[in-house]
C-alpha cells in the first residue's frame, strides 16, 4: 500500500514537469493489453557520458510476440565510436550515416511505446539511457511499468537453486529457456530473444 503511494506520487511529480502537453498520452492508462519489449545499443556503459547508438523495440500480445510490429531506429552520436563497442554491437560509423537526430528516434519511439509496460533484460540500464533524452527533451522520465526478466528468471530459479549462484547472463538464461540464439547482435534481435525469454517464463500468468 505504502509503495504504491509513493509511486503515485513520483508520477504525479513527474507529469507535473512535462513540457509538452501532446505527450500526455504517456501517463493515460494503457488499455491496449500489450506489452513492449525494448533493447538500446550504445557507445558504452557510462549513462552521463555514453550515448545510445540504436533503439530495438517489438509487442507482446495474447501471449504472442508481434513481429509484425518491430520497431527500430538509429540515432546519430556526438562522440566516435570505440573499436571495443564495435565489436559488440557491429555499429559501425558508416551504419549511421542515415541516422535520425536522438530528437527524432525518441520521439518515434515514445509514440511507439505510448503508456505501454516495459519489457527488457537489464532494463534499468535502457530506460535510464532514454531518460536522458526525455528529462532534457521533455522535462520528464519514462513513467511506464517496467518490467525485468532477469529478476523473473532470479525468482524461479532460486526456488530450485535456493543456496547457488544463479547465473544471469543472457546467453545463459536463452540456454536455460530452450530459446535458440538468434545470433546476429542487434537491438532488435535482443528485444524479440528478450521477449521469447519473458513468455517462456510467464506462460500462463499473463
Amino acid at each position: 500500500m505504502l509503495f504504491s503511494f509513493i509511486s503515485k506520487l513520483k508520477t504525479k511529480a513527474n507529469r507535473a514537469n512535462l513540457k509538452d502537453e501532446s505527450f500526455e498520452f504517456l501517463f493515460e492508462e494503457d488499455r491496449s493489453g500489450e506489452y513492449v519489449v525494448i533493447d538500446t545499443e550504445t557507445t558504452g556503459l557510462d549513462i552521463k557520458e555514453d550515448e545510445i547508438l540504436s533503439i530495438g523495440a517489438v509487442k507482446i500480445k495474447d501471449n504472442k510476440i508481434l513481429t509484425s510490429q518491430t520497431f527500430e531506429v538509429f540515432l546519430k552520436n556526438s562522440k566516435e565510436i570505440s573499436s571495443k563497442s564495435i565489436k559488440i554491437h557491429r555499429i559501425r560509423p558508416f551504419d549511421l550515416k542515415d541516422a535520425k537526430t536522438t530528437e527524432e528516434g525518441i520521439v518515434e519511439f515514445l509514440n511507439f511505446v505510448g503508456s505501454r509496460p516495459l519489457v527488457g533484460y537489464y532494463l534499468e540500464f535502457d530506460v535510464s539511457m532514454i531518460n536522458k533524452y526525455t528529462k532534457k527533451m521533455l522535462g520528464i522520465t519514462l513513467p511506464n511499468r517496467m518490467i525485468e526478466v532477469s529478476e523473473i528468471y532470479f525468482d524461479k530459479s532460486i526456488s530450485l537453486i535456493p543456496q547457488g549462484n544463479i547465473d544471469l547472463r543472457f546467453d545463459t538464461i536463452l540456454k536455460s529457456c530452450n530459446i535458440p540464439n538468434m545470433g546476429a547482435h542487434n537491438a532488435v534481435n535482443d528485444a524479440i530473444m528478450t521477449a521469447m525469454i519473458y513468455l517462456k517464463l510467464t506462460k500462463g500468468s499473463n
